[in-house]
């Protein structure tokens, strides 16, 4: 009978790690495939807005499409079209740079070929 007692603190303990493999296994996979992937967009993002210039191309999160004409350390002042109307926002509203849109189209035509 102690020979019985003496097994089940072993399947328990057993039970319990079985039960947590799983758990882990998943916490795993949604690190590799999102934290992971998310985080190294936001860094290539933040790269991107620091290294903006005058006379760069640039989409906002509005859409509104431009040239830059001034840069400072949190806010960017940018000409839409010909009529030249200066439009000035922060730097978190950037997007995207025609480099970095040409960049992930070349990126796309290679995955194609």
């Amino acid at each position: 009978m102690s020979l019985i007692l003496t097994a089940a603190p072993a399947a328990a303990s057993g039970g319990m790690l079985s039960m947590l493999f799983p758990l882990i296994l998943m916490f795993v996979i949604f690190y590799f495939l999102i934290i992971r992937p998310e985080n190294k967009k936001k860094k290539k993002t933040d790269e991107m807005r620091s290294s903006l210039s005058v006379g760069d191309e640039i989409t906002t999160i509005g859409g509104m499409i431009g040239k830059i004409v001034q840069v400072t350390e949190d806010t960017i002042t940018f000409e839409t079209g010909e009529d030249r109307v200066r439009i000035q926002t922060k730097k978190w509203a950037i997007s995207t740079t025609a480099k970095m849109e040409a960049a992930e189209a070349e990126a796309r035509n290679k995955k194609k070929k």
